[in-house]
């Protein structure tokens, strides 16, 4: 398994909209794109299919910009992957052609199987509150 740059930017620009669930102010393409160095054309495209696949929503308007259309801990790191990757499932990288039973495509699927189940396990909510975390603890490690 594979997780492409194009899924991390999708990921870091949701974990900034989720930011803001709470308040329920739109996020601003510019804004994400300035904060998380993601150039504005390519994070408009990610978005655009991350609204697409309904886990984001566009407010029109001056003040508007991008809401989560879930609440965070019911958006899974998975549902982002597959969204952006457009997958249904976690894809093997070994060609399933193979007639005869191959015991490393069998061990690379257990992975991607326990691949799967991590993305799935973290939520929205989850990689926020890390974030929190973490930004507290560097916050102390300055005082």
């Amino acid at each position: 398994m594979e997780l492409s740059h194009k899924f991390e930017y999708a990921l870091v620009a949701m974990l900034e909209i989720a930011k803001s669930y709470k308040s329920r102010e739109p996020r601003q393409i510019k804004e994400i794109a300035e904060i998380q160095n993601i150039p504005v054309r390519y994070l408009d495209q990610l978005l655009g299919i991350l609204r697409s696949g309904g886990l984001i929503k566009s407010i029109r308007g001056a003040k508007g910009g991008y809401i989560l259309a879930r609440k965070p801990e019911n958006i899974s790191v998975l549902d982002v992957y597959r969204c952006i990757e457009r997958l249904d499932d976690v894809v093997s990288v070994f060609d399933t052609k193979i007639k005869s039973p191959n015991v490393a495509q069998e061990i690379w699927q257990e992975a991607t199987d326990a691949a799967q189940s991590v993305l799935q396990k973290y939520t929205l909510f989850d990689l926020c509150e890390k974030l929190a975390v973490r930004k507290q603890m560097e916050l102390m490690y300055y005082i």
